[in-house]
């Protein structure tokens, strides 16, 4: 792909981001300078106050319900300001269960659920509840355990000059203060973007070549070899085997090949393990192409990179926790 083609394809993604990112840095700021903190975070006190978390941080975790990206937003202005990075880790945990929340009413009501029918669609969109409500408990817990007591916010409106300031003077410093945080994250994102559309598109070339010429010499695609050798350690059919590897490429899809097969080839248990599944062989695509560089744009490698492995390594261990008992 020719650089004018791979940033046609990049640029508009990162534009997009950084817009919901600005909303969200936007609104942590305007919060602060206009003392509305303890009005909206009072809502999430109950998240919060158990795992010893600065009121503030309940906004961001209450934005991620209605955009993901924003609440990261508002999270990375809480770091800014002074939230430390094992509060920040302890917040993203917590956030989990909102972020899915979003996600029920734009895709699991209004797409999934009719494609894989009542029964099934609701019984994998509880599962997933589940999982990301677990994950959420788990960060209260964390917080509860590795947090003494809430941190203080440098950016938290105490005095007389914040009480005095005028609107007008209220909403020019929240945009100075975002625009601010915006020119260090927008080159990051873009950065990080760029460097993984063009591995995709160049250098993985020649793999996929390779796995191409695998499958024609074996009748075995190289992803099903994995895939198979856990589906049959954990007892489904053999007919899980492509689901899965269309599952962890794209969900609508792979939820549109395992529906005809819903009569009698899978139970609904079987049907829910092996879409989860198919959910954990995708956390290698979709951690490499989207979670990282969104991650690393937002805080930077180093504390990206502990995002990135904290998200990954609570959602394979709770998927897995719920497979058991799927399947036992």
């Amino acid at each position: 792909m020719s650089l004018a083609g791979l940033l046609g394809d990049v640029l508009p993604r990162v534009a997009s981001i950084a817009v919901f990112i600005s909303i969200g840095l936007f609104a942590a700021n305007l919060l602060v300078a206009f003392g509305l903190v303890e009005r909206v975070a009072g809502l999430a006190r109950y998240l919060t106050g158990p795992a010893n978390l600065p009121d503030a941080v309940g906004t961001a975790i209450l934005a991620t319900a209605a955009s993901p990206t924003a609440g990261y937003g508002m999270l990375a202005e809480f770091r800014e300001e002074g939230l430390s990075d094992a509060a920040t880790l302890v917040a993203v945990t917590i956030n989990t269960f909102f972020g899915f929340v979003q996600h029920i009413f734009t895709f699991y009501l209004p797409v999934l659920i009719p494609i894989l029918g009542l029964e099934v669609g609701v019984m994998y969109v509880g599962a997933r509840a589940a999982i990301s409500l677990a994950i959420t408990l788990t960060g209260i817990l964390a917080g509860m355990v590795l947090l003494s007591s809430p941190e203080s916010l440098s950016a938290t409106p105490s005095g007389p000059d914040t009480a005095d300031a005028t609107r007008r003077e209220k909403l020019a410093e929240a945009g100075e203060r975002t625009a601010s945080k915006l020119k260090t994250i927008v080159p990051r994102l873009a950065l990080v973007y760029v460097a993984v559309a063009w591995l995709t598109t160049n250098d993985f070339a020649n793999a996929r070549l390779l796995a191409d010429s695998f499958t024609g010499a074996t009748g075995t695609a190289i992803p099903d070899v994995p895939a198979r050798s856990l589906l049959d350690a954990v007892g489904l059919p053999a007919a899980a085997v492509p689901v899965v590897a269309v599952f962890a490429v794209d969900t609508t899809s792979g939820a549109a090949t395992i529906a005809p097969m819903l009569d009698g080839t899978f139970t609904p248990r079987q049907a829910v393990a092996t879409m989860l599944i198919g959910g954990i062989v995708s956390f290698a695509f979709s951690t490499f192409k989207r979670s990282i560089p969104f991650q690393y744009g937002v805080w930077g490698p180093s504390f990206g990179s502990k995002v990135v492995a904290l998200n990954t390594v609570l959602k394979v261990v709770f998927i897995g926790a719920t497979l058991v008992l799927l399947l036992a």
